[in-house]
């Protein structure tokens, strides 16, 4: 059973599930789920608590097969916790989940938790048996456009809200901006507004003078940034991903990679493929695919050709050959082949944006 993790309070509030399986890459949700985990646990008698860390090849699955049917010598009621950090059990492993699952008693509680899982893990039988046995809780990255949201109720928790209106808006854009991938730093973001502020509204003058910019940035969401036609956002994860020393060549590699995966299915719709059997032929899926539905009928050959003639030239750059048509440097190169891309799919936004760059420039 599939639940998101802000139903799984009500989940566990209806009564436990005999287990429970944590998979994603957001620390925070990890952290908060499997502590409400193990409360309710407590709660119900399962006092004695045993953890199994599955690490390399040779791990003993025997012991885990042994601890859920062994007699607990302190407590009648035990919570065990298999943890796979690779997300990879193996071949042992996965039989040995199988037979697990089969062998779940009253008496024993059981945690998994993983990291994020591709697309052959989650469609593995070890995955399935766990899956079916209990509930699985789905620990994602809270996306850009939803995470003004996720803040407002993190924040109502303390009792705490952004006025109504447009102020408010903004309040909850500003403090989406200085946390973006980082729910960690957004937690403690918003314990330090209920510290220095009482229960109530808050200002955006409040909040622009308590939060620090402890955003972090990766280079996919750096590159969806692009497709979705937002340039303010790129450029602000451009400066943040040379800020905290990201390989520039790295991200021209993504950016050029998309590219090049846009004209692979733009000369396939040119001879005939419907849209979307031509992105899943040129190998797009997922949030990628979606954005490129959106793009690519403004994208013709030649302007893809134009575009991945610049792609050509800022490797180059990146890779330490200068370019005289051309910004000097690695990252000056990177933010002007981002303002060509989103120039293609945002022109107008993008115009507006790289000429407040050049005024800033001729003011310096």
């Amino acid at each position: 059973m599939q639940i998101q993790p802000d139903q799984l309070a009500a989940q566990l509030a209806r009564g436990l599930r005999p287990l429970y399986t944590l998979h994603g890459d957001e620390p925070l949700l990890a952290m908060e789920c499997g502590d409400a985990i193990r409360a309710a646990a407590r709660a119900a008698g399962f006092e004695e608590r045993q953890v199994f860390t599955v690490a390399g090849a040779h791990f003993d699955w025997s012991a885990v097969l042994g601890a859920a049917q062994a007699l607990s010598l302190f407590a009648s009621r035990r919570l065990i916790e298999i943890r796979i950090p690779s997300g990879k059990p193996g071949k042992d492993g996965s039989e040995a989940l199988q037979r697990y699952v089969g062998q779940l008693s009253e008496d024993v509680l059981t945690l998994v938790t993983l990291p994020r899982l591709d697309f052959q893990q989650s469609r593995s039988a070890w995955f399935a048996a766990l899956d079916g046995a209990g509930a699985t809780v789905r620990l994602e990255t809270i996306e850009r456009h939803a995470l003004p949201a996720w803040l407002a109720q993190r924040l109502a928790r303390n009792g705490q809200r952004a006025k109504p209106g447009e102020e408010g808006q903004r309040t909850l854009a500003f403090l989406a901006d200085r946390v973006e991938g980082n729910l960690l730093a957004a937690h403690q973001e918003i314990s330090k507004l209920a510290l220095l502020h009482p229960a109530g509204e808050l200002s955006f003058d409040q909040v622009q003078a308590a939060v620090l910019d402890v955003a972090r940035y990766d280079v996919a969401k750096l590159a969806e940034a692009v497709w979705a036609g937002q340039p303010a956002r790129v450029l602000r994860m451009l400066d943040g991903l040379q800020a905290e020393g990201e390989s520039a060549v790295f991200v021209h590699w993504t950016l050029a990679e998309d590219l090049r995966a846009l004209a692979r299915a733009r000369a396939l719709l040119d001879d005939g493929q419907p849209l979307p059997m031509a992105l899943r032929t040129a190998r797009v899926w997922g949030v990628k695919e979606r954005l490129f539905e959106r793009v690519l009928p403004r994208l013709s050959a030649a302007r893809l050709a134009w575009l991945l003639d610049g792609a050509a030239v800022c490797d180059g750059i990146v890779k330490g050959l200068p370019h005289p048509e051309w910004p000097a440097g690695p990252w000056p190169a990177l933010r002007h082949f981002a303002l060509r891309l989103l120039q293609s799919v945002a022109p107008r936004e993008a115009e507006a944006e790289a000429g407040g760059r050049r005024a800033l420039v001729l003011r310096a």
